[in-house]
């Protein structure tokens, strides 16, 4: 029933739960932790809702595991909202669904080690990998951008193979860089602007992710895929002396 889904705490395990989210907002949850069924549902969820064009619905924002949802409450109640999002969830069995591919495909250029990933060693270490056998394996594996968060445009990219499952850090790392890329719980963060984290750096790109100057600042988008391209220290130092936003990076339409 609907009074049960808004209650929280009466959906059962892995089951989606519809809850309130301040005065204008509702959050579809599909689970209390990062697992990957529980991410390709709110991912597969959020597509459905953006092509459903909702009456009353202002903003749909993803995350790693729930949908937030925001709407007019002069065109439509809390409960209104609610209804229709239990007509949704009930097209599908959202936690065995699989998102649509990527329509968009960024090929971007990274430095891995070094200066500009100092803590990659230490990482692939705790990976059980070499540092070379880390590269090749973040390098080959497909990201999707799960969800934009923590500071304007910043992405987190996921999911790495469980061994990635890394801890973040015993003590914080005062400042990594803007296009830090960092790594623990299976996912990797591209880092908007200089930050204290405690993530492990293990690489750097000069793609800028947050542009405000721009009609379409944030330039990744919630579901699009992610490949990084290695490059070597020397050619990732002459595109962040470059300047351009684009950071030598490119991105692949598909039909």
């Amino acid at each position: 029933m609907l009074e049960e889904a808004l209650r929280p705490g009466t959906a059962q395990a892995h089951s989606p739960q519809i809850l309130p989210a301040g005065g204008d907002g509702l959050l579809v949850r599909f689970a209390l932790v990062a697992e990957p069924r529980a991410i390709a549902a709110a991912q597969s969820f959020h597509q459905r809702v953006t092509e459903s064009d909702l009456a009353g619905l202002r903003e749909v924002v993803p995350s790693l595991v729930s949908v937030l949802l925001r709407f007019d409450p002069e065109a439509v109640t809390r409960a209104e909202m609610a209804e229709r999002l239990e007509t949704l969830l009930s097209e599908a069995d959202w936690l065995s669904a699989a998102p649509h591919p990527a329509q968009r495909v960024w090929h971007l250029p990274v430095a891995f080690g070094g200066e500009h990933g100092p803590d990659l060693e230490e990482a692939a270490k705790l990976a059980g990998l070499s540092p070379q056998a880390a590269i090749d394996e973040i390098t080959a594996t497909p990201l999707s951008v799960l969800a934009i968060g923590f500071a304007p445009g910043q992405p987190y990219l996921g999911l790495l193979p469980e061994h990635w499952n890394l801890a973040r850090r015993s003590e914080l790392n005062p400042r990594v860089p803007k296009g830090a890329l960092c790594v623990a719980v299976r996912q990797l963060v591209l880092f908007a602007n200089a930050s204290p984290t405690g993530w492990h750096q293990i690489a750097r790109t000069a793609f800028d992710v947050f542009r405000p100057d721009q009609t379409d600042p944030v330039p990744l988008h919630a579901g699009d895929e992610v490949r990084l391209a290695p490059v070597s220290g020397t050619e990732m130092d002459a595109l962040l002396k470059a300047g351009d936003p684009m950071g030598g990076a490119r991105c692949e339409v598909r039909s």
